[in-house]
């Protein structure tokens, strides 16, 4: 079956609790039903009048903050533990978790932000700042957000465009991937250039001397 006959199935068969139940799948990497694909189609049932627009909207945030709320539990209960006492087995060093830490703190919580519209980040992320003992708080305050975004802006896809949600989702999706592949390498760039900086730091000249 193709994915979207198992999406209009799942939906003629559970309707909102599709999101509800789906999108957590989806954020602990079980895209099942695939959650964009998956909200968008939710917006054209609104349109549609299948669904009513707001409670649609509500199981999906809710879906989608469950999902993120249950993969950020399992990595601070599970994943810290884990690699204090098998790291080795794994080459990861507690000390590296500790660095990793700090560099998300100052450069991560901007991902987080945005990490639903990236898939297999938004599978992994969750995971990762658990892991790392991201406060909850912070995680909150950046994650929650992003879900809300992330909804709005798919859902709002089937909803305006209607009968052309296909072919507007698959050109978003496409340049989404063209977008982050760019931001990617950006980045990467980035790193490199200041790895190369650490490793080769410019001579220092006194204000004394000439």
């Amino acid at each position: 079956m193709k994915f979207m006959e198992l999406i209009e199935q799942l939906f003629a068969d559970y309707g909102y609790w599709v999101m509800l139940i789906g999108l957590p799948l989806d954020a602990i990497a079980l895209p099942i039903p695939p959650g964009n694909t998956t909200l968008t189609y939710t917006g054209f049932l609104s349109f549609k009048g299948v669904l009513s627009w707001l409670p649609a909207i509500g199981a999906a945030y809710a879906g989608a903050v469950l999902g993120m709320t249950a993969t950020y539990a399992l990595g601070y209960k599970l994943g810290a533990p884990l690699v204090e006492r098998y790291g080795k087995w794994l080459f990861i060093k507690p000390e590296s978790l500790e660095k990793t830490r700090q560099s998300y703190r100052k450069y991560g919580n901007k991902l987080l932000l945005i990490s639903y519209f990236v898939p297999g980040i938004r599978q992994f992320i969750g995971y990762f700042v658990g892991i790392i003992r991201i406060p909850y708080r912070t995680f909150a305050l950046y994650a929650y957000p992003g879900a809300l975004m992330w909804v709005m802006a798919f859902f709002a896809i089937g909803y305006v465009f209607g009968e052309q949600w296909e072919e507007v989702f698959l050109l978003v999706e496409k340049y989404l991937k063209y977008l982050f592949i760019v931001l990617g390498i950006a980045v990467a760039v980035f790193a490199l250039v200041k790895w190369g900086t650490r490793l080769n730091p410019s001579k220092q000249v006194d204000n004394g001397t000439e």
